[in-house]
This record gives C-alpha cells, sequence and structure tokens, in this order.
C-alpha cells in the first residue's frame, strides 16, 4: 500500500493506493476514514488498482473552515484521479460516498467509465437520505443506538437477540459510533454532515453516461430502496439490484461485494 498527500484547493488530501488491475476510485461514507475501511480496500484491492482518500474535514486530510458544498467533494475526488493521472476510473461510493460519486459523474461525466452506488440517495425530489446532521448534538449512546435503528430497520432488541452475527455487526457500529469523535475533528464531521443534506442530484441523473449499477440494502432506514428506485429510473440504462441487509448490506448479504466487483470489473 502506498500513501501520499495531494494539495488540492487549499487542502491537503490523504490518498492511499493498493492492488492491481483496473483503476478504481473508492468514495467513503459518512464520518468515515481510511483507517475504519482498511479490511474493505484490501478486499476490493484484490481485483482493482484502488486509489482512496480521506474526504475534506477527516482523518489525515485537512480540516478547512466550513461550509463544505457537495461540488468541493466532488472536485477533490477530480484531484485525486489526476495525482495518479488517471484520465477515468471505475468509481465505487458507499453511502455519502455514493453521493459524491453522483456530483462526480454528473459533472464530470468523461472521468467515469463505470459506476457503483451503494446504500445512496440523490436527494431532492427523487429522497434524500436520513438527515443524519439531526442526531449529531445526541448524547454519544443515544446517537449510536438511533443509528442502530436505521441502519436496518429489523435491529430492534428483540431480533438481534435472535440474530447473533447481526447482533455483532450492531455492537461494532455502536462502538465506532459512541465516543469515537476527536474533538479537533468534529468541525470538518459536522461541516461534512451539513454538506450531506444539501445533497440533490436529481435532475442531473440524466447526465450520467457510463454502465451504473445502483445497490441497496432492502432494510435500510438510511438510504431506503425508494432512492435507489430513484437514482435507477432516472441513470440512462442503469442497473437496479436490492440485497438482503440494510445500510451494511455489503456485510450482510454475501452475494454483494462479489457481485458488485463483478460488475465493476466488466469491459
Amino acid at each position: 500500500m502506498l500513501s501520499s498527500f495531494v494539495a488540492a484547493h487549499g487542502i491537503d488530501i490523504y490518498v492511499e493506493r493498493r492492488g492491481a488491475g483496473p483503476p478504481l476510485l473508492f468514495l467513503n461514507g459518512s464520518g468515515q476514514t481510511l483507517a475504519g475501511v482498511g479490511p474493505l480496500l484490501d478486499m476490493v484491492a484484490a481485483r482493482f488498482d484502488v486509489v482512496a482518500h480521506d474526504q475534506r474535514g477527516l482523518g489525515r486530510t485537512s480540516i478547512p473552515a466550513g461550509p463544505y458544498t457537495m461540488a468541493e467533494y466532488a472536485a477533490d475526488a477530480a484531484a485525486v484521479l489526476d495525482s495518479v493521472g488517471w484520465s477515468e476510473a471505475r468509481v465505487m461510493g458507499i453511502s455519502f460516498g455514493g453521493m459524491v460519486a453522483q456530483e462526480l459523474a454528473v459533472t464530470r461525466p468523461e472521468r467515469v467509465s463505470r459506476l457503483a452506488l451503494l446504500c445512496t440517495s440523490p436527494g431532492g425530489v427523487g429522497g434524500a437520505s436520513y438527515p443524519l446532521h439531526k442526531l449529531a448534538a445526541l448524547p454519544d449512546d443515544e446517537r449510536a443506538a438511533a443509528l442502530t435503528g436505521i441502519t436496518d430497520t429489523r435491529y430492534t432488541p428483540e431480533w438481534l437477540a435472535d440474530h447473533p452475527r447481526d447482533q455483532a455487526l450492531a455492537e461494532m457500529l455502536a462502538g465506532r459510533r459512541r465516543g469515537s469523535a476527536d474533538p479537533e475533528a468534529r468541525p470538518g464531521e459536522l461541516a461534512q454532515l451539513e454538506a450531506r443534506s444539501h445533497h440533490d442530484a436529481t435532475d442531473r441523473l440524466g447526465a450520467i453516461t457510463c454502465p451504473t449499477l445502483v445497490a441497496c440494502g432492502r432494510y435500510d432506514g438510511i438510504a431506503p430502496v425508494a432512492n435507489g428506485e430513484a437514482i435507477a429510473a432516472r441513470v440512462p440504462h442503469a442497473e437496479l439490484r436490492v440485497y438482503d441487509g440494510g445500510h451494511i448490506f455489503m456485510l450482510q448479504d454475501r452475494t454483494a461485494l462479489p457481485e458488485v466487483l463483478d460488475f465493476l470489473a466488466e469491459d
């Protein structure tokens, strides 16, 4: 794995590159850093030359003064592509990363050769994801509990008691969401949530020109299936697949990640 910093738009963007194969840009979810998704990136890197970065305000990337815009996040992603000399790449965007991927694909369609949008929403009349910014002021334990309930709408205490594997997933997520925020990093996290709340690509999705897969979790309370359906209905020739799980269906449905990677690997 190679790491570097890319200077662009007045900030230093932390970038990692790993694997071999077709070029792929990975875009992470809300509040997520590369340090937290290393195992997932390793799985993707088994088939692709993967470039990923900590988005502005997060991880090892600079925390500029807000507010941030979705256009800025997309411009940062384009700068990362430039930094490795890629004129185009396959793009995999998860949750918030799927919003950034939409913004990149509608404003710079020539940079995206294939597109996978996972557990994400188009915004506007097409449907917004759950307003996570409204949970930001809750105490850690309350926020973690609320997030567990919308991560998978089946996740009641009774249901989890009967499903040990999902119980373990829920506890892992709760651990990440409880008291994990560095006070110095909090402004960047909040600025990202605010930018997320203004995401709206619905009326521009027709500008996406590449093969596109929209993947959803059947029990996702953050980015409901209806939002994925709205994306697929507006992106020319997009394919919609619904998996058995919630917002983390990639960890719940064993068929999901291999099928997404198969799609991205196609010529």
